[in-house]
């Protein structure tokens, strides 16, 4: 047994028995299937309320395709989906690749193949997740950086100070208002527009 644990995952396909096939490699396997569907809008639903690790899918579903359900799910971040089809055919591979999804497996599976594959797109999609938290992280830092360097700026031309000065007067006022630097020099900006 490779699973690293009880993963939650959502297969998504129209043929019950590729669907029972599946999920019984996957139980064998340890993970837990927390919700299976036969068209793409009911997957779409299931997968925003059951919030799963890991959805796994056919490309050709009944009323919303598959390939649409996966770029909706990147978009929204809800879960990596593997792909699973019954041909590699340049073009689905290249409509995959504009869904954004994470892995792309052709029928017959086997446990050997489907295993590892989950294993490191839940691994890799939580390490992407992490990356875009801190890129939005360091966006947030630079953007305070330069709301605050304008502020000190504005409180050094009106009052005269030097930049230390005016960095202690706003740094002063954010501890006396329990409020952050960003709060104070957005109030110092808008007091200057007024």
């Amino acid at each position: 047994m490779y699973s690293m644990g009880e993963q939650r995952i959502v297969l998504v396909a129209k043929d019950t028995a590729w669907r029972n096939n599946i999920k019984s490699i996957l139980n064998r396997s340890g993970y837990y299937v927390v919700g299976e569907a036969g068209d793409g809008l009911t997957a779409l639903k299931m997968i925003r309320s059951r919030q799963p690790e890991l959805v796994i899918m056919e490309p050709l579903l009944p009323g919303m395709d598959g390939l649409e359900v996966a770029r909706i799910v990147h978009e929204d971040k809800l879960a990596p989906v593997v792909l699973i089809a019954s041909t590699s055919q340049a073009d689905l591979v290249e409509k995959a690749k504009r869904a954004n999804v994470f892995a792309f497996l052709v029928s017959p599976i086997e446990e050997t193949t489907l295993v590892p594959t989950i294993e490191l797109t839940i691994t890799k999609y939580k390490e992407l997740v992490k990356l875009e938290s801190q890129v939005a992280e360091l966006k947030e830092t630079l953007e305070t950086r330069k709301v605050v360097e304008r502020a000190k700026g504005i409180l050094m031309e009106k009052h005269g100070l030097n930049e230390s000065e005016a960095f202690n007067r706003m740094r002063k006022q954010s501890m006396n208002k329990r409020v952050s630097m960003r709060v104070i020099a957005d109030a110092i900006i808008l007091a200057n527009n007024l």
